[in-house]
């Protein structure tokens, strides 16, 4: 089996980065290697799950501790599956001195290793057009997560045996070591080195998952994507991460969605932003435009002498609101376009228009030279 790379080096980050930035790293890598944009490359995809497993383990302060202390042996549930390696293997830990020293004196009980524990949470991303998100749509999606182990039903066992429960530690999962030291003689409790912490000993492991209950699985599946989801953001499915272990529940998916740019529509909260071009006519003498909305078309009439850059709103044609009802409105800014590549005729038409035109017809025009007559005056 192919080494892993280091997770740091997956995500192409430094060792002590930000939460920003590995979220960056991963958003950047998960686009890179998605399966959508690389149809039938096993490469990409491989990628694609490495790098969804790195993010998986660095997002969770927890596993990235464990992961920078012992590497990829402090979080891989595979680790030490046969029953002889685990925490014990690491010899001592910090734990372990403070406990040689003060454990006599009511030092708190490590968790039952056997009790329910939930799954870890699963990683995915998924690009949808920019109507796909106002409108809500369904996709599939490639995820790579655990679950039980199809071959034992999560029992770590190979079929026909089952687990025994450890002789060192009665199925404690630790057990009580006293130390002769310059104070007398100090009791305290320590992972037990035969079971690695389990409790249990599997002495005839299943071949398929190597004795942990559950097998790392990349599927396809299908997701509703809600209306109004906006880009960046994060859709979280409950129960869809990893399968729990001893009968814990499962962990939840965290799907990151990125929504494409659109040649029409620009997008601020729940509100659509837009631009119509008119021509210098329509605008002069007012006109009844047609203006694109994400539900199709409408007319809308501008009134005469328009102005460039004025914004006109249309009351409930934006996107719907994720947590809440209704929906935003729709911006429409006026853009005037000034005719080119004149004919003379026309020329001379134009010139014979504005000569009929006085101040009066230019407000703007005559309050800025009033204002630059007085500040020379």
């Amino acid at each position: 089996m192919a080494e892993k790379r280091d997770y740091y080096e997956v995500l192409g980050i430094q060792k002590g980065a930000s939460e920003d930035e590995i979220k960056k790293a991963y958003r950047k890598q998960a686009k890179k290697y998605h399966p959508d944009l690389h149809p039938g490359d096993k490469e990409a995809e491989e990628k694609f799950k490495e790098v969804n497993e790195a993010y998986e383990v660095l997002s969770n302060s927890q596993k990235r501790a464990k992961y920078d202390q012992y590497g990829h042996a402090g979080v891989d549930p595979n680790f030490g599956a046969g029953g002889g390696a685990g925490a014990g293997d690491f010899g001592f830990d910090i734990g372990d001195i403070f406990e040689g020293f003060f454990g006599g004196f009511g030092g708190g009980r490590r968790p039952n290793p056997n009790a329910p524990r939930q799954g870890e949470d699963a990683f995915a991303s998924v690009t949808i057009s920019f109507m796909e998100a106002c409108k809500g749509v369904e996709k599939e999606i490639s995820v790579s997560r655990q679950e039980q182990c199809d071959h034992c039903h999560g029992t770590g066992c190979a079929p026909g045996s089952s687990p025994q429960t450890c002789p060192d530690c009665g199925g404690a999962g630790q057990v009580k070591v006293q130390q002769r030291t310059p104070f007398g003689v100090m009791s305290s409790t320590r992972t037990c080195s035969r079971c690695g912490g389990k409790g249990k000993i599997i002495s005839n492991p299943c071949p398929s998952c190597r004795g942990t209950g559950r097998k790392n699985v990349s599927k396809k599946i299908k997701i509703n994507i809600p209306a109004g989801i906006d880009d960046g953001q994060t859709l979280m499915l409950r129960g869809s991460g990893s399968a729990g272990a001893n009968g814990g529940p499962s962990g939840d998916l965290n799907v990151a969605v990125t929504v494409r740019p659109d040649p029409l529509f620009k997008r601020r909260g729940f509100d659509i932003l837009c631009e119509i071009p008119v021509t210098y006519t329509q605008a002069v003498m007012g006109d009844e435009i047609t203006v694109p909305t994400i539900d199709g078309q409408v007319r809308y009439k501008i009134g005469e002498g328009t102005q460039p850059g004025t914004t006109f709103r249309l009351r409930g044609k934006g996107v719907t609101k994720l947590r809440g009802s209704g929906r935003g409105d729709q911006l429409v800014t006026v853009n005037i376009e000034v005719p080119r590549n004149l004919s003379k005729s026309q020329k001379d038409a134009l010139r014979s228009f504005e000569s009929q035109l006085s101040e009066k017809n230019y407000a703007k025009r005559s309050g800025f030279f009033d204002k630059l007559k007085k500040m020379f005056e």
